[in-house]
């Protein structure tokens, strides 16, 4: 059984997680133009740098929608969202690269404060998630770093191209 020091240190260091993948979005971002952001691709129909941090933003927001609805409600069913889609509505490919990093820095800090802000009764709060079942505000923290990590991974591989040139 895990004590109740213990869950404080796993919360504390998911949303620490958060603020380390920001920073390493931000600092990997710093040394790409417009052009390589919506040029360089993952794969023939891969997604290109800013696709994927347009993602990274919106998904943010939607994953701090769930969290708010975990919150507000006793056990939410969480929307379902088609990334594919939304990234072909919003035109991700067309965005400012310097925008989409202002909105996901604006975006990741708001999230990084509502779990500061989270006593421990709330950080048991849970939803059902449409893919993973039961799912709680942990669940909701871990999910950020993996999601980053993934993502992060899938565009320095991308900017390696650069190098191949």
């Amino acid at each position: 059984m895990i004590s109740s020091k213990q869950l404080t240190d796993i919360r504390q260091r998911q949303v620490g997680l958060m603020q380390k993948t920001l920073q390493l979005w931000q600092n990997v971002i710093s040394q790409v133009t417009q052009e390589e952001a919506t040029t360089y691709r993952d794969g023939p129909d891969g997604w290109t740098v800013l696709e994927v941090l347009g993602h990274i933003r919106d998904f943010d927001g939607f994953f701090l929608g769930r969290a708010k609805m975990m919150l507000e409600q006793d056990m939410p069913q969480l929307p379902r969202y088609d990334h594919e889609a939304i990234a072909i509505e919003q035109a991700y490919n067309k965005q400012d690269l310097q925008t989409v990093i202002a909105e996901l820095t604006a975006s990741r800090e708001a999230f990084i404060a509502f779990f500061q802000g989270l006593d421990d009764e709330q950080w048991e709060r849970a939803g059902i998630h449409p893919e993973r079942g039961e799912f709680n505000m942990l669940d909701a923290a871990i999910q950020v770093g993996g999601h980053d990590v993934n993502h992060l991974e899938q565009v320095t591989r991308i900017l390696k191209q650069r190098e191949e040139k």
